[in-house]
């Protein structure tokens, strides 16, 4: 499939996408296998478009010849009536962030899951899971708490400003993992009072929404922290853990494996992960790509 076409092109659909690195791991990687590869931002914000939108977005995709999408905030659960088939991960996580578009079909997968897992072990291979507290219940929040729990987490408790998003992330999770306990909750600073470690899955941090998704007294030494924002590497959350002692884990990890995922489903080749890890850390201290 791979070499069918001149140039394989592929495309991330978000919100305020400008400053992704995910088309250059993409395109560097395609470069080293060889490949014609292109990859494009399409971003709501430049385009002044909204979620609504996506669809068109996914039609002008498919007629200009793309092999596949990914797709980012606030678009990885209202992709799913649009998508002709999902695999089985995705549609547990009602949520996909990868789109491969292939003889007329768009064939949802979520790489998130996986990306966060493998990002995790690698930053923290010696994270207690004992109870887990996240916050987020979105679509990347689905990803990251069905990634924990896959993990090993025996207890996770879900918090989201949206209580009834984290009622419904946790019986999803609840029906999915029934040997672990997981609830929705609503006081964050009681949750975290118990947790041996903090997953962060929202935007939050990320430079269109700037800030921290709890105040930083909340924090404690005792507590690993798990962010998924990458852009910036080092967001005011993981500054205010660091300073109070907390064991970290950025957002790098994430991007790159789910990135790896991806492009191994875009193009049907085995990318080299560890390249792909050089090349983000290159990219985020400011090297030449």
């Amino acid at each position: 499939m791979t070499r069918q076409r001149d140039t394989l092109r592929a495309g991330l659909i978000g919100y305020g996408i400008q400053r992704s690195l995910t088309p250059a791991m993409h395109v560097r990687e395609g470069r080293a296998h060889g490949l014609d590869y292109s990859y494009e931002l399409l971003d709501l914000n430049e385009r002044k478009r909204s979620a609504d939108d996506l669809e068109s977005l996914v039609v002008e995709a498919e007629e200009r010849g793309f092999c596949g999408l990914n797709i980012t905030y606030p678009c990885k659960q209202k992709i799913l009536p649009l998508l002709t088939e999902i695999t089985d991960d995705a549609r547990k996580l009602g949520a996909v962030n990868t789109v491969v578009l292939r003889d007329g079909k768009r064939i949802g997968h979520n790489t998130d899951w996986w990306g966060f897992s493998q990002g995790l072990r690698r930053q923290l291979p010696e994270a207690d899971l004992s109870f887990v507290v996240q916050i987020g219940a979105g679509g990347a929040g689905a990803a990251t708490a069905f990634a924990a729990l896959e993990m090993g987490a025996k207890a996770l408790a879900i918090f989201d400003i949206d209580e009834m998003k984290s009622a419904e992330l946790a019986s999803l999770m609840a029906g999915l993992f029934p040997g672990a306990r997981v609830e929705p909750v609503r006081d964050l600073s009681a949750g975290i009072e118990k947790a041996t470690g903090l997953v962060h899955a929202t935007p939050m941090g990320m430079d269109k929404y700037p800030g921290m998704p709890l105040p930083a007294e909340l924090l404690s030494p005792s507590l690993w922290v798990a962010e998924i924002v990458y852009f910036p590497l080092e967001t005011a959350l993981l500054q205010a853990a660091r300073r109070c002692g907390c064991r970290v884990a950025n957002g790098g990890g994430m991007a790159v494996f789910q990135a790896v995922g991806a492009f191994s489903l875009f193009t049907g080749i085995e990318p080299d992960a560890h390249r792909m890890l050089d090349h983000f850390q290159a990219l985020t201290q400011g090297e030449p790509a």
